[in-house]
């Protein structure tokens, strides 16, 4: 990367009373902090609601945290270089993405155990998702610039689409409609997952280096943070810019919260910006949460009102990680 659940709600007009006209200061703060160690770098943080468990990419494994009490449930080895994690609920799986081992990991919910690989013919599989409408799972291939569409039911990849630059987050619709960022072009793609083919890419200038995206479904409303310290707003049916927001440089996530209309970008800078929706083109930066340097990705609860992001004390380039936390910032 360089995920995180959208939530799909029911589309149709929204009434003057759905939006917060006037809103109010910022309730979020630093809640809980809770060390859980170990070598190694990080990438992606997925929630499984139902479960309340995080899974977190370590390199060589995925850490499994009871999101409730921080506490470390288990370590799923044998991963390599790993990148992020799709869960696919119904068939009681997850899927790994292996940067240096250019295949995905098939991991069982209820075990925890590593069930079986599959390779991908893309190179670097990076971000990865589960795409609801199509049933396949998507890994990003940062190093040979194209998607993988995998069949989680027969175990194997069945084709991959073309893409003109290298392939950071994703985001689906819930209809086929998946948007991935473009990281070395500055663009926005989006792909129509049952044609196999990219339908149009919009730029996002001045965005450099687009990294976290998050949908607001019932708007169409599609945002983009980027290296340089950007939120970009695209209109997802014409890919038109609505708006941009000043964010903390080199983020590395984006989440919305459809129920209370609060966009969140989270940065290598250690702040977590909370950006109010008053409509689907107007956007009002509520707070700058103060988290830890290096805390880059999340995962939002909404439920909970909860955010979890993963940062280290000594995190820098060259040397051991050190201090390795999990950071929960609470909302109202």
């Amino acid at each position: 990367m360089k995920k995180i659940a959208w939530t799909l709600i029911v589309a149709g007009l929204l009434s003057a009373s759905a939006w917060s006209a006037e809103p109010g200061a910022s309730a979020y703060k630093l809640a809980q902090q809770h060390v859980l160690g170990g070598g190694g770098g990080w990438d992606y943080v997925t929630l499984d609601a139902p479960t309340h468990r995080l899974f977190i990419a370590r390199d060589d494994r995925v850490m499994v945290v009871d999101a409730n009490s921080g506490r470390l449930v288990q370590e799923i080895p044998g991963m390599k270089h790993v990148h992020g994690v799709a869960l696919v609920s119904e068939l009681h799986r997850a899927y790994a993405s292996n940067g240096h081992g250019n295949d995905i990991s098939v991991i069982d919910l209820d075990t925890l155990k590593v069930l079986s690989h599959i390779p991908v013919s893309g190179k670097d599989p990076d971000a990865i998702i589960y795409e609801p409408a199509t049933r396949y799972v998507l890994a990003m291939n940062g190093d040979s610039n194209n998607v993988s569409t995998i069949d989680p039911v027969k175990n194997r990849e069945l084709a991959t689409i073309a893409l003109d630059g290298n392939p950071e987050f994703a985001t689906s619709d819930g209809q086929g409609n998946v948007y991935v960022n473009i990281e070395d072009k500055g663009e926005l793609a989006h792909i129509d997952i049952k044609a196999g083919k990219v339908l149009h890419t919009w730029p996002l200038a001045p965005c450099e280096g687009p990294t976290g995206l998050a949908l607001d479904s019932a708007n169409k409303r599609l945002f983009s943070v980027c290296a340089n310290g950007w939120m970009i707003v695209t209109d997802a049916t014409d890919g038109h810019q609505v708006a941009k927001i000043a964010v903390g440089k080199e983020p590395d996530a984006a989440t919305y919260d459809s129920q209370t209309h609060t966009v969140f970008s989270s940065s290598r800078e250690g702040v977590l910006n909370v950006i109010h929706q008053d409509s689907a083109d107007k956007y009002t930066k509520l707070a700058d949460v103060p988290t830890m340097k290096s805390a880059r990705t999340m995962a939002l609860d909404t439920a909970a009102d909860k955010i979890y992001l993963v940062g280290a004390k000594v995190a820098q380039k060259g040397k051991p990680v050190r201090g390795f936390t999990l950071l929960v910032v609470a909302g109202h």
